[in-house]
């Protein structure tokens, strides 16, 4: 008896959930606008009169992200990622330490970037809708470790990015072992295939 391969649904259990897919999906596209407004804002010059507001999107940006990767891990801890029984025990470890790095380095960077503006005094508008508390008097010392910390996770963010980005265009393309689908939504034949 043969099964037409385009009926058989996926199991739910192999992809994550909505909610840490759509967290997935945000924090990748503000990565993104964060990373875009980091190359813009170091692009002008200190008397363009844009450079405030980009200055300041960056900063809103990176405390969102900030906020939603502290969601990501309370949403993680309470919903494990599913289990994926076609990797082998090196890609299951690999996968496992470059999110968990790429957790910290999405910590570090907003953090590092807050201890850079508290360390020169310099107020953090979020959005221009209300001022971030700065519980930190302005010290070299802590502008020093801000400022180091977040040209160390600069790097270390495109890396762990490529290396996101290439794993999953290896496992779609190279192994087709439906890896991405897990963080895709789930769709029916018709909407994969149409009419």
């Amino acid at each position: 008896m043969t099964t037409d391969v385009m009926t058989i649904p996926r199991e739910a259990s192999r992809r994550y959930t909505a909610t840490a897919q759509w967290l997935h999906w945000v924090t990748a596209a503000l990565i993104l606008a964060v990373l875009v407004l980091a190359w813009v804002m170091e692009s002008l010059p200190n008397g363009d009169a844009s450079r405030a507001t980009v200055i300041m999107l960056h900063k809103s940006v990176g405390l969102t992200i900030l906020a939603l990767t502290a969601v990501r891990l309370a949403w993680r801890a309470i919903h494990p990622p599913p289990p994926s029984a076609r990797w082998a025990a090196w890609e299951s470890a690999a996968a496992t330490a470059s999110h968990w790095l790429l957790y910290l380095v999405l910590l570090a960077m907003p953090i590092s970037g807050y201890l850079m503006s508290a360390g020169r005094g310099r107020a953090i508008p979020y959005f221009n809708l209300f001022d971030v508390p700065l519980l930190t008097p302005p010290t070299d010392a802590i502008w020093r470790i801000g400022s180091t910390v977040h040209a160390v996770g600069q790097w270390a963010l495109y890396a762990l990015v490529v290396l996101h980005v290439a794993a999953a265009v290896w496992h779609v393309a190279v192994r087709r072992d439906g890896t991405l689908d897990r963080m895709l939504p789930e769709q029916t034949a018709a909407e994969t295939y149409g009419p």
